[in-house]
């Protein structure tokens, strides 16, 4: 908490003739009732002083000097109306002089008043000095009288001090104040010497006020430089440190194995949008991802696993603590391990899938490899086979149904056929209807030749009979024809009725006919896109043990950690300034 401090009122009595600030210390001086009273200035007291003593200076003792410049001070203050004592007036002797003189300290005082007042002090210093003072309880005039009293004690009046130290009681306050300093007397050299008594320009005081905050600045810089320094070294350096003493020191050297395969689809071309992309990667680009999303799935570690012992390898004891596994882990912990070892990259302009596995043997590392490539090529052939049985087994089945249907169609035609006893009723009914017009044609060419004959006077006999004979046989024809068209009608089926059903009986087997053959046609079709649909999975590039350690990259290692420490740090340094910065505002 800190206390304001408490300022002492006092009263400044100033001269009617001379300014404000040329301001005598004794309080108790009267002033003259009547300006034309008023005393001499104090160049005309001094002169009677130097007259006085230069008239009786050699009779004179230095106490009886003194009395006379006691009864001048006398004389100055009672305005020239007292009489000077020690001195008593002589007819000889000239008449005093009246006015006010000055003393000896008071011309001293005036004089280094009127030299502060030249210095070219601020109002800032001014108020300083003044607080000054009234902390060390001084009586003054003026702030230039602050300042002089000040100096002749000894302490400067622009050192900086809290304010605090401005709240002294006053039982304290020589405690406070140390031992009181009396010039002249050699004052021991400290740190901060008081300023120089000689007038300094304005451009030399801005001059070396520059220069202090300059040098201030420049110290400022070094001590946060250093503060910097000292985090970024333990922040940044020494984890740096450690980590690139683990990579090169602790960490167990790894063996990577590459290999690359890809995808191939049949030669044959299909149909569409599909015989366009044929030959390309885009027609086997979801059975790449497919592949590849299995080869990173945790059944693939599992059989891994089970096949050549994945686990049981990277819990060996000289594996150090960090890639090392626990003696039984879980399946999640493999499969973590799993993940980070086994890298599996799909390249869609190319087509090619990339995989490299990662042990502590390269031998191991090699069988790793193998192993997963054995079961791409599983899946692969799983997936085509699956698509091409769907396929294939759709259009047998459209196939059957299609031929079952035919063959009931045409069974009922033959039993219609043997139902009727006549393979073909409609070429039976244009048959007998073309004979039943023929004779017809016949009847009527013989009744015109009988007619023919009648018409003669004397018809020949026999021609007439004859006539008459062919056209009793035929007209009996005639009604046996078409006693045989209606004899259907007179039964208990009638020929119509026959007819109907077995057109409709062809007319199914036609249609069960067309749908064996677009059938047969989809069947092929469907086993020519089965092949075209085919898989293989064609190894580009063999695993190969290798024989230099390719885990860890001890320098690229450590220079990331430096990177990943240093942004971290930066991070963070960047949010403390900005909440610093929102908490100040």
């Amino acid at each position: 908490m800190t206390t304001k401090p408490k300022a002492k009122k006092f009263r400044i009595r100033r001269d009617r003739a001379g300014s404000p600030d040329e301001i005598g210390p004794e309080e108790g001086r009267a002033m003259p009732a009547d300006p034309a009273a008023e005393a001499p200035d104090d160049a005309a007291l001094k002169a009677q002083i130097r007259a006085m003593q230069d008239d009786e200076g050699a009779a004179k003792t230095p106490r009886e000097l003194r009395e006379i410049r006691n009864s001048a001070t006398i004389a100055r203050i009672t305005g020239g109306k007292g009489e000077v004592s020690g001195s008593a007036p002589t007819p000889d002797s000239p008449a005093p002089r009246e006015g006010e003189v000055s003393s000896a300290a008071q011309v001293a005082g005036e004089t280094d008043t009127e030299a502060i007042r030249k210095e070219g002090l601020t109002g800032r210093q001014l108020r300083m000095a003044r607080r000054m003072a009234q902390k060390h309880g001084l009586a003054v005039t003026s702030d230039f009288d602050a300042v002089r009293q000040l100096r002749q004690r000894g302490i400067d009046p622009f050192q900086r001090t809290n304010m605090l130290e401005l709240v002294v009681p006053d039982q304290g306050r020589e405690v406070a104040e140390g031992p009181r300093v009396q010039l002249p007397q050699t004052v021991p050299s400290k740190d901060k010497t008081l300023p120089a008594t000689e007038q300094a320009s304005p451009t030399e005081r801005r001059i070396r006020e520059i220069g202090e905050i300059q040098k201030d600045i420049a110290k400022r810089r070094r001590r946060k430089s250093f503060l910097l320094l000292t985090r970024l070294a333990f922040f940044v350096g020494l984890p740096t440190l450690l980590c690139g003493w683990y990579f090169y020191n602790v960490a167990t050297p790894l063996y990577a194995t590459k290999s690359e395969f890809l995808i191939i689809a049949n030669d044959g071309a299909g149909a569409g949008m599909r015989g366009l992309l044929s030959g390309t990667q885009f027609a086997t680009n979801q059975d790449a991802i497919a592949v590849q999303s299995y080869l990173q799935s945790k059944d693939a570690m599992l059989r891994l696993d089970q096949d050549v012992g994945f686990r049981s390898h990277f819990t060996q004891d000289w594996i150090d603590p960090i890639q090392r596994l626990s003696d039984d882990p879980s399946n999640e912990e493999a499969y973590k391990l799993y993940k980070k070892n086994i890298e599996i990259g799909y390249d869609p302009t190319e087509g090619v899938i990339r995989m490299e596995i990662v042990a502590a043997d390269p031998q191991t590392a090699a069988q790793y490899s193998k192993a997963l490539l054995k079961y791409a090529e599983e899946r692969v052939d799983s997936l085509s086979h699956r698509k091409r049985e769907d396929q294939l087994s759709g259009a047998t089945e459209a196939l059957d149904e299609a031929e079952v249907a035919r063959r009931d169609a045409q069974l009922r035609l033959v039993e219609l056929q043997q139902a009727s006893k006549v393979l073909d009723p409609e070429g039976r009914i244009a048959s007998l209807r073309q004979q039943i017009t023929n004779l017809e044609i016949q009847l009527q060419e013989r009744e015109l030749q009988l007619q023919a004959l009648m018409d003669n006077a004397r018809p020949n006999q026999a021609k007439v009979d004859g006539a008459r004979g062919d056209i009793r046989r035929m007209e009996a024809a005639l009604a046996g024809l078409q006693s045989d068209m209606t004899q259907a009608a007179e039964g208990e089926d009638s020929l119509a009725k026959l007819t109907a059903e077995i057109q409709m009986a062809q007319a199914d087997l036609a249609t069960r006919d067309m749908m064996l053959q677009e059938a047969l046609t989809a069947l092929s079709a469907t086993r020519r896109e089965a092949n075209s649909q085919v898989r293989y999975l064609q190894t580009a590039v063999e695993p190969v043990p290798s024989q230099d350690p390719s885990y860890p990259r001890k320098f690229e290692n450590t220079i990331l950690a430096f990177l990943i420490f240093g942004g971290v740090y930066l991070l963070i340094s960047l949010t403390a300034s900005i909440l610093r910065e929102q908490v100040s505002s």
